[in-house]
């Protein structure tokens, strides 16, 4: 597609900015204020964006609350059934949803494509998962009494998810919650709420009882009144570890699920596959234009092999192309916004004026319909000292860096405060256990890229780390968004 047909599909797409409501207690609520939301794709507005106040948020609670009551009660394979039939509802709206959310989250349309598919997967995946959610009866001391244990759900949920994956992760939520009998208010970002918004109609389409799910988009006054609501028994968060860190502040002993920020080391031994380690690096790196918390941020390569891999990773980058995420043909989308694009800049000159080398790229591009266009870039010769090195950068950029042992490279992939997800390359069975055994991050991918995901692996930070707790994915969710509730009977 040339850049004449990518712009006419985006003004089929949104021939003129859409005007967004909040889906507030089951219906579409007008509000005074809107902010306008900009393209990071084309520079232009294509909606404006209502702002929840605090007596929105409120309301959305008490709604929430009283329909959390009954739905709780509502029996384990009628909730599979909704569940069911959301997915359903969102397979059959896929295009549009990924075509907008590629308009204003900026990642490939190829990309978008697959998140609503998988977003909707996982309303199937839960609903089956809530259905081998058992308990079980357990041993006791005294003969006269039976001790067993079952699931109740937790609550109300308030819900906080981030501006890169903006309907899968709200489904990482929103699924299991409401598979395991729970009611969510959720809060995307302002500027990437658009299909979020777009996909309640999915719900409405599938029976959603009213008040069960609230979408009130904003950004960090809002989830501050979001906080401050004491109707919310529990709080779900994927995003930075910083702005988790002050979630957790407030949550106080409120249940959490946070899944925070990653510095995805992939880990080069001296008897990888190069090749295969290569493409999984520049895989991990330019996804989502690096903004996905297990993208490859650090590749710590074995001084043995480190020229023979960089060689490897300079033939691999000619095959990412920048430009139009509606082009097929492209793979690298703009970033989103500017705080990223800010990050990435500083970055790139700490570690430049340290001594490190941009192999290839090292800025915007120009010349673009925004200034959001970020070359792929590889650093050469990046040290533990530099900002790249012991910052989760969140931009198309792999940082190469030489150890000169085993060692040395579990020790470096080690150093810094997060983990969340590693990879490591070896032919060695027992250096790929050694390795998944000691690296402290919450999952490890042997022989592929550090941005591997499947929607049925627990998913989250390592103990010890800034990376968060709880897990995403698989039946793990539904355990941490329901409580195990145990029953003693005195039989005597």
């Amino acid at each position: 597609m040339d850049l004449v047909l990518a712009e006419q599909a985006r003004v089929r797409l949104a021939p003129e900015p859409l005007h967004l409501r909040l889906f507030l207690a089951g219906a579409w609520e007008e509000t005074e204020k809107h902010l306008p939301l900009l393209s990071p794709v084309t520079g232009q507005v294509i909606a404006s964006v209502p702002v929840p106040t605090r007596s929105d948020i409120a309301e959305a609670v008490r709604a929430a609350r009283r329909a959390q009551a009954e739905w709780a009660e509502v029996g384990p394979f009628q909730r599979a059934e909704l569940c069911h039939r959301i997915g359903d509802a969102l397979g059959r709206r896929t295009e549009k949803l990924a075509g907008l959310q590629t308009l204003e989250q900026g990642k490939p349309l190829a990309e978008s494509m697959a998140d609503i598919e998988e977003a909707a997967r996982l309303f199937h995946l839960h609903a089956e998962d809530l259905l081998r959610l058992n308990g079980e009866t357990l041993p006791v001391g005294d003969p006269q009494k039976r001790m067993l244990t079952f699931r109740r759900p937790v609550g109300t949920w308030a819900i906080i998810t981030p501006w890169n994956f903006p309907v899968l992760m709200m489904a990482e939520f929103v699924a299991p919650g409401l598979a395991t009998g729970n009611a969510l208010v959720v809060k995307p970002p302002a500027h990437t709420c658009a299909a979020v918004l777009s996909a309640m109609e999915a719900f409405e389409e599938a029976g959603l009882p009213s008040g069960l799910v609230s979408v009130l988009p904003g950004g960090g006054q809002v989830g501050q009144l979001m906080l401050e609501e004491p109707g919310f028994d529990a709080i779900g968060f994927i995003g930075s570890s910083a702005t988790g860190a002050s979630i957790q502040s407030g949550a106080g002993l409120r249940r959490t699920i946070m899944e925070c920020s990653g510095n995805g080391p992939i880990v080069v031994c001296a008897d990888a596959d190069l090749a295969r380690a290569a493409r999984a690096a520049t895989y991990g790196a330019y996804l989502c234009s690096g903004q996905v918390c297990c993208a490859t941020e650090r590749a710590i390569v074995h001084r043995s092999v480190y020229h023979d891999f960089l060689e490897l990773c300079l033939e691999q980058a000619a095959a990412v192309r920048l430009g139009d995420p509606f082009d097929p043909e492209v793979n690298l989308g703009p970033l989103n916004n500017q705080d990223v694009a800010a990050k990435m800049d500083r970055h790139l000159s700490d570690a430049t004026s340290l001594g490190a080398r941009a192999l290839v790229g090292g800025g915007r591009r120009s010349g673009m319909p925004t200034d959001l266009y970020y070359e792929y870039t590889i650093l050469d010769g990046v040290e533990p000292r530099m900002a790249a090195f012991r910052e989760e950068s969140f931009g198309p950029l792999l940082p190469v860096t030489v150890a000169d042992d085993d060692r040395q490279l579990l020790d470096l992939a080690n150093s810094d405060a997060l983990g969340l997800q590693a990879a490591v390359f070896t032919r060695d069975l027992g250096r790929a256990f050694h390795f998944a055994e000691h690296l402290q991050v919450g999952q490890v991918i042997v022989n592929d890229t550090t941005d591997y995901w499947d929607i049925n692996m627990p998913f989250g930070g390592a103990g010890g780390k800034h990376s968060g707790w709880g897990r995403i994915g698989g039946k793990w969710t539904l355990m941490d968004m329901s409580d195990i509730r145990t029953a003693i009977i005195d039989l005597s």
